[in-house]
């Protein structure tokens, strides 16, 4: 697991059992303020996830042992606070609207577009902002 660490920063785990995906997605988020961890598979996530509290998981769908739904599915139960969302290159075989009723957001294209999965997460990550000012 890797980390970029700074604990005012919203927490962002990647889920993906390539390792040259997380090294991508990690380049393309790193300067978005947000602390990355990265998971090379759904087990090590929700290691993860028993360990540390994280904002956003962003999971792939297609993983040895257990497909990204289930993995989100799973750490809804253990975290329901947690922003789930799942990035595949099969979205066209998986329906928003059973996703949503899940609690997962997405799906989200791979390859994905830079810009688009910025602002995506960017959004996001602004209701959890609003839920930590609420609580204080």
């Amino acid at each position: 697991m890797g980390t970029d660490t700074d604990e005012t920063e919203p927490v962002v785990l990647i889920v993906d059992d390539e390792v040259r995906i997380l090294a991508a997605m990690r380049r393309t988020l790193r300067r978005e303020g947000y602390e990355i961890l990265t998971a090379e598979g759904p087990f090590e996530a929700l290691s993860v996830i028993d360990q540390r509290n994280v904002d956003l998981v962003l999971s792939d769908q297609m993983m040895p042992g257990m497909r990204g739904v289930e993995l989100l599915e799973e750490i809804g139960r253990r975290s329901p606070k947690v922003v789930r969302m799942l990035i595949t290159g099969w979205a066209e075989e998986i329906k928003a609207d059973e996703l949503g009723s899940l609690g997962i957001q997405g799906p989200l294209p791979k390859p994905w577009d830079d810009a688009e999965l910025k602002e995506t997460l960017r959004k996001a990550l602004a209701v959890v902002g609003a839920r930590r000012v609420e609580q204080e």
